[in-house]
């Protein structure tokens, strides 16, 4: 026999994996001739535990007596041959088997459990390394690829050499021990068991503030809320003897509003709730019914807080309509307004930027009094009036306060009473104390007298009459500026103006010990702690609190901060860390407000004269107080004939403003609903020409806290009843060749006298003449029905007889029958008669009437037209014949 092989030298080759016996050889084993078997011929290394099976056509299968393992042996080589069934046998060949790996083995740690310390507040670039190792036999199941920690949520990571590392600085407060659970993965993915990675934190002494929170919620109308109920001073090892230590609590509202949380009442609100006079002039209101000139400038659009206008320093000013402020001043006034202005490095320092300014309204440029920065000081300009003393005397003019308010980018609250020739200026409701030169006063002349000139009164710059166009415009932002004429605001509700409805809570005072002091700003965002007990300073920080008294405080972030300062005996101070926190403002349940009623009511023109309550079953729900109502009517109103009314004795009892325009009403002031409903309810429509319209639509929303809070729209609509007009019988259609029948029969005017005199003469008493004209009347309408039928009757005949279009008529012998009806109408009537004959007649002459009075009824067009009966209809507006003459004298 033969061996069925191309190259008997390089041998067979095969393949059995690690839990198999099979072996995958070759080329296969094959042997020419006739064979009865193959053997082992030469084993090269000793063993060679395998078996060769004979299979059909000199085939033969090469199998492994038991299952291999690659970690013991990977590589088996020996010879073979095949042998006849004469006892001969071929040349050998020899074999080179490979044992193939498979992942039994999983990776195993050297360690099952690892332990490290760690001090905290570092950054280690390795802080443990772990091992794992694998027993499988290839390095694509026997080598470590990976390694992962279980753990979540902790500060550590590790590599793909097992180093272990922590991405932040550890903290003992918040953990003393971080426990891990580290795997690792052969390269065939199978992983280990897992081992425990303890990493404990040793505690290092740093100087600063220890336990503050990360954060503090604060749910809306929760009251006072401790911030730092766990905080702790570690001080460690000053290098002093401490002589005092001072910490300050500040809390960041500069980004809240004007400065912190208020409540977002218009101004006149506001001086409703803060006792202020109700005679105070918005001069920036919202834009709104009656308040349309600050419709142009720039505002904001959330409702947080309340309405702020921006002026952009060349082009945004506005001016008030002289209905709104008077401009001659008196002696006793108020100015206030909120403003936030920043300095401008590229702007000339000499530049003025106006608040409010009134000057000529043209040909001179004479400012009269004016509010304005320059310089970064607050001027006031007040020249007096030349009625008002010598023209040869000097007067105070000019205030300027220089104070650092004015231009450091944040908001303020001004206000400037004035008492001439004494002024006071109030920032942030605390009265500004003059010193020697602030403010500067500068005297002026009186203004001289001028004929024909008139003034200008307008916000965010200063009109010039000369140039007819506006100049010295402000960069900056205000609100709420108003002037309060002939009185001077108390210095209580400037404050109340003023004050923050979120703030900083001090501890009690029986918490301070001897050689301790709290100290506070007017504002209460910054509270001081001083003194040399540094455990009664802990306590104190403990006690701090925050609260905001708003049912609706604005949400959102406000930042604390801790500053800490060590004063030692030889006056050195030590700086510790500030510490960092903030309190989150969560957002409250939004309210709702309803309004309801009767949408549809219709009024005759008689009520609408008289006056109708538009809103006269109103209801509405959903909150306790309201500030604005707005009732706006479509179209506008005109008001040569209508008119809107509000209860001005409600009103001054509420302490409430209305504004009436063309437009509508509006309703402002902070009040309970009870009050908005009741005087929405007394809101009177009045129109004198009611037949003008089909129906009138109103739209009232109601808000509160500026409009930050909307109720739905509730649409009421007015409509008019008109009267039906009369129906009356138009005569009968008259054709050419017919005679039209008249409802009632002609009379000769003296036998309508004569019988007129008759009746007057006869008459018994007055009760007799109205039971006549009773009956007249009635059996008018029963001739009437009964022409009506006639002319039915004779409707065809007359129709059939029209067709004939050149039949001449021929009047000559004309007989005219005289309704049966008629005849008894007269005799009923006793001689009692309708003279229709004038009215006729000036029908037929008149043909301009009649033309006017063509096509269907029409009301008046004209303004003073007050006629408002139901149309008539003529008695001839249907004839279209020529009139016939004829002679009556045998009737």
């Amino acid at each position: 026999p033969k061996l069925a092989i191309d190259n008997l030298e390089n041998g067979y080759h095969g393949i059995v994996k690690e839990n198999e016996t099979v072996v995958e050889v070759t080329p296969v084993i094959r042997a020419e001739g006739e064979v009865c078997r193959f053997r082992i011929v030469n084993k090269h290394h000793g063993e060679a535990p395998f078996d060769i099976v004979l299979k059909d056509d000199g085939y033969a299968e090469l199998r492994a007596k038991r299952v291999l393992n690659c970690e013991k042996r990977k590589n088996y080589k020996f010879d073979i041959a095949a042998v006849g069934c004469n006892g001969k046998q071929s040349v050998s060949a020899t074999v080179h088997i490979t044992v193939s790996d498979v992942n039994e083995y999983a990776p195993t740690f050297s360690e099952p459990s690892y332990v490290r310390q760690v001090d905290e507040g570092r950054i280690y670039n390795e802080i443990v390394r772990v091992e794992a190792t694998d027993r499988d036999c290839t390095p694509k199941f026997g080598d470590v690829c990976k390694y992962e920690i279980l753990t979540s949520d902790q500060p550590f990571v590790i590599d793909m050499d097992g180093v272990i590392r922590n991405t932040e600085p550890l903290d003992y407060e918040r953990s003393h021990n971080h426990i891990l659970s580290v795997i690792a993965y052969d390269c065939g993915m199978r992983q280990s068991f897992p081992a425990l990675v303890t990493i404990k934190v040793n505690r290092v002494c740093r100087l600063g503030w220890r336990g503050l929170p990360e954060r503090v919620d604060y749910a809306p109308m929760t009251g006072k809320q401790e911030l730092f109920p766990s905080a702790n001073l570690e001080l460690c090892d000053v290098p002093c003897t401490i002589r005092e230590l001072r910490t300050r609590v500040d809390l960041a509202t500069r980004h809240i509003g004007k400065g912190c949380d208020r409540d977002t009442y218009s101004v006149q609100s506001q001086r409703k709730l803060c006792g202020a006079s109700p005679s105070a002039i918005d001069l920036l209101p919202n834009p709104g019914v009656g308040a349309e000139w600050t419709k142009p400038l720039i505002s904001d659009e959330g409702h947080e807080s309340d309405q702020m206008f921006e002026f952009d320093g060349a082009t945004t000013a506005v001016t008030i309509p002289t209905s709104v402020l008077e401009h001659q001043l008196p002696t006793t006034f108020t100015i206030s307004t909120w403003m936030r202005h920043g300095q401008h490095p590229s702007q000339d320092k000499h530049l003025k930027e106006h608040i409010f300014c009134t000057a000529d309204d043209h040909k001179m440029n004479r400012h009269h009094y004016a509010l304005f920065v320059r310089n970064c000081r607050l001027i006031l300009l007040l020249r007096r009036d030349f009625s008002e003393g010598d023209l040869n005397i000097f007067r105070p003019a000019e205030w300027r306060w220089k104070i650092s308010q004015v231009c450091d980018d944040q908001w303020h609250h001004f206000a400037i009473n004035v008492r001439f020739p004494d002024i006071q200026l109030y920032i942030d409701g605390q009265l500004f104390r003059a010193e020697k030169k602030n403010p500067e006063v500068i005297d002026d002349w009186p203004l001289h007298p001028t004929k024909g000139i008139n003034t200008t009164l307008t916000v965010g710059a200063c009109w010039q009459g000369s140039d007819n166009k506006m100049r010295h415009h402000l960069k900056g932002y205000l609100a709420g500026l108003s002037i309060l004429l002939g009185e001077n605001e108390k210095p209580e509700v400037l404050s109340c103006l003023h004050q923050c409805k979120e703030s900083l809570q001090v501890p009690s005072m029986e918490l301070l010990q001897p050689g301790m002091e709290l100290l506070t700003n007017s504002d209460l965002t910054e509270v001081t702690v001083e003194g040399d007990n540094r455990t009664n300073l802990e306590t104190l920080v403990r006690k701090i609190g925050y609260a905001n008294t708003r049912e609706f405080p604005t949400p959102g972030r406000r930042n604390l901060r801790l500053t800490t300062t060590v004063t030692c005996d030889n006056g050195k101070q030590v700086k510790v860390p500030d510490a960092q926190t903030y309190v989150m403002v969560l957002r409250p349940q939004t309210p709702s407000i309803m309004l309801n009623g009767t949408g549809n009511m219709a009024r005759k023109y008689e009520d609408f004269r008289m006056g109708v309550r538009v809103l006269a079953d109103i209801h509405i729900t959903g909150e306790q107080k309201l500030d604005k109502c707005q009732l706006t009517i479509y179209p506008n109103l005109n008001p040569d004939h209508e008119n809107l009314s509000v209860s001005e004795e409600m009103l001054k009892r509420l302490g409430m403003a209305a504004r009436i325009s063309k437009d509508g009403v509006t309703i402002t002031g902070s009040d309970m609903v009870y009050n908005y409903q009741q005087l929405l309810r007394q809101i009177v429509y009045t129109n004198r020409k009611p037949a003008y319209y089909l129906n009138r639509v109103f739209k009232l929303t109601c808000s509160e806290l500026n409009g930050r809070f909307t109720s739905n729209e509730y649409v009421q609509t007015l409509t008019v009843i008109h009267p039906q007009p009369k129906e009356t019988v138009a005569h009968a259609t008259i054709n050419k060749h017919s005679v039209e029948i008249r409802p009632a029969s002609v009379i000769s005017h003296d036998y309508m006298a004569s019988e007129h005199m008759n009746l007057v003469a006869t008459g018994g008493s007055h009760a007799v003449t109205i039971i006549v004209v009773v009956c007249v009347g009635f059996l008018l309408f029963m001739i009437v029905l009964g022409v009506i039928r006639i002319r039915a009757a004779h409707h065809k005949t007359s129709n059939e007889e029209a067709q004939d279009g050149e039949m001449t008529w021929d009047d000559s012998a004309l007989t005219i029958t005289v309704n049966p009806m008629e005849s008894a109408e007269r005799k009923l009537e006793g001689g009692q008669t309708v003279d229709y004959s004038d009215s006729e007649q000036s029908d037929s002459e008149s043909s301009s009437d009649d033309d006017n009075m063509d096509g269907p009824c029409r009301i008046a067009d004209s303004s003073d037209e007050e006629d408002e009966q139901p149309c008539r209809i003529r008695k001839h507006d249907y004839q279209n014949v020529s009139q016939l003459e004829w002679d009556n004298s045998t009737m």
